[in-house]
């Protein structure tokens, strides 16, 4: 099985992307989908988070926070301390995961995760592909998608990685400033000469 990483910033068009090898029979694990269902379900994780930011990270029906641990990580510069809580289960879990999908005949699974490069290229991942925009065009996509404004937008993109400095760590840097159905012709592209490598 082939394990690929895609990564990039808000608004760059990373999900488009992803739904498009998915539509094409590859297996995507959204990272930030997956670790908020971690942070819901691991009793394991759940006490660890309760221990550093308090009790009130849930609530009394055991639900996750969100806004309580958002304005925790964001607000008080507590993300990496949460960040080092959540990864390691993360990660974990989804190896435990790619192995299954692998007894299963899947060919082709991906990791979507805007910290996949945080710490270099994941030694276990066979290709890398970064997919970036411009900034106005990330902030416009993005205000559109979420109902924010620029400022808030460019906040959200000050925490995130430079994704042009860790190009050099990519396979595919792709490079999208037009249309979806452009990026879905590079996204279908790339995951035809990944499989054709594999065969």
């Amino acid at each position: 099985m082939i394990k690929a990483g895609i990564t990039g910033g808000i608004g760059s068009g990373k999900t488009t992307f992803c739904k498009e090898w998915e539509k094409l029979g590859a297996v995507v694990l959204y990272a930030d989908d997956f670790a908020k269902q971690l942070m819901q379900e691991d009793e394991e994780l759940q006490k660890k988070i309760k221990q550093v930011f308090g009790e009130e990270s849930y609530d009394a029906d055991g639900n996750l926070n969100r806004s309580f641990l958002a304005r925790e990580a964001f607000q008080k510069g507590r993300v990496k301390e949460l960040n080092n809580l959540v990864h390691p289960v993360l990660w974990k879990r989804a190896d435990e995961l790619a192995q299954i999908k692998e007894q299963d005949g899947v060919k082709v699974f991906a990791k979507e995760a805007a910290i996949l490069l945080s710490n270099g290229r994941p030694e276990d991942l066979d290709y890398v592909i970064i997919v970036t925009a411009d900034e106005q065009e990330r902030i416009e996509r993005t205000s559109e998608r979420d109902d924010a404004t620029g400022q808030e937008i460019r906040d959200r993109m000050a925490q995130q990685p430079d994704f042009e400095s860790l190009a050099h760590l990519a396979d595919y840097v792709v490079v999208n400033n037009g249309s979806k159905d452009e990026l879905r012709e590079k996204a279908a592209q790339i995951l035809k000469e990944i499989r054709m490598v594999a065969d």
